[in-house]
């Protein structure tokens, strides 16, 4: 067996669904699939029962530990050489695999991952988020994109690793966000060789609207700080522009009550997304959500970090004191 599938879900039977039925398609077929049930109340054993003749599954139920702990439990029971670990809520083109085999047999690599894209299907709300954790723009392009403010780090909706790397570095810690960077982190520290396959990207669906969507990138920026203070070198400049742009904005609408024309900056920006997301995507329609979901984006992020800065860089909290009712439910 080459390849391992490696997926965690907590209440997503739907999601599931759609995974498994793009698994169907693919063109390169040396793969197994782990599904780990993470203490779900709604459960996809039915789903399971669609395809357990048509594909290899393995799936098991256990009690809510988080992803990153439900990707262990996946590993330790996989058969494959390599493990992919996929979000339950990803759809995946056919050619998936056979890229990432090709990658592979044109330079091997330790550790890889893909970017992702938005489907055709996925609502105009789903595109414009896409579109802000993807536009260099808004998160600088290092979430898989070409262009990029900082190095390429694996992200867990779309991850690949040679098994015997895996448990050299005993997979995910017990982080419950922000576990993916911390493990890319581990990767490059250990001198392993890791790097983007452009060509193996999935179909990610990510929130469906915008305060869901605020309370992931809110956490994200919670997570930045979380890494930070175990890995002081992991915070580059670029994690900074969410933060400098938040206090930005508050400066400039305080601003606003003297002098109006300080709105200015906010409006040329809205009106760069607006351009650049309506040219992307062909719609005027995600160009203009893409406004509302791009602050979101910075904005979360931003006040996330600067919180979680207060309560573990100032306040000196442990990560459990400070956070235990956004992660530790």
């Amino acid at each position: 067996m080459k390849y391992s599938i490696i997926i965690p879900v907590y209440n997503r039977p739907d999601e599931v669904d759609e995974l498994l039925n793009s698994l169907l398609i693919q063109q390169f077929t040396d793969f197994e699939i782990v599904i780990v049930e993470d203490g779900s109340s709604i459960d996809c054993e039915s789903i399971i029962g669609k395809y357990d003749k048509k594909l290899d599954i393995k799936y098991y139920k256990k009690k809510n530990s988080g992803p990153g702990q439900s990707r262990n439990y996946g590993a330790e029971r996989s058969s494959g050489e390599y493990l992919i670990i996929l979000d339950s809520d990803c759809v995946i083109p056919d050619g998936f695999l056979k890229a990432i085999d090709n990658e592979l047999l044109n330079e091997p690599s330790d550790a890889f991952g893909g970017p992702d894209k938005a489907h055709e299907s996925f609502t105009p709300i789903q595109k414009a988020i896409n579109y802000s954790m993807t536009s260099f723009f808004t998160t600088g392009g290092i979430r898989g994109g070409k262009k990029k403010l900082d190095k390429f780090y694996p992200r867990s909706f779309n991850m690949g690793i040679r098994k015997v790397v895996y448990d050299a570095l005993n997979g995910f810690s017990n982080m419950r966000f922000g576990e993916d960077i911390d493990f890319s982190i581990r990767i490059f520290q250990s001198g392993y060789a890791c790097r983007l396959f452009p060509d193996a990207w999935v179909y990610h669906k990510r929130r469906t609207d915008l305060r869901k969507f605020f309370k992931q990138v809110f956490n994200s920026g919670i997570a930045r700080i979380n890494l930070y203070k175990k890995y002081p070198s992991s915070l580059k400049w670029v994690h900074l522009l969410p933060g400098v742009f938040t206090l930005g904005i508050l400066f400039l609408i305080i601003c606003s009550f003297i002098c109006i024309y300080s709105l200015l900056p906010i409006l040329l920006f809205a009106f760069i997304i607006f351009i650049d997301s309506s040219i992307k995507n062909r719609s005027l329609r995600i160009g203009l959500l893409s406004i509302a979901t791009s602050f979101v984006q910075l904005i979360g992020y931003g006040s996330g970090f600067w919180i979680a800065w207060w309560k573990r860089c100032v306040m000196n909290e442990t990560e459990f004191g400070a956070f235990k009712k956004s992660f530790y439910k």
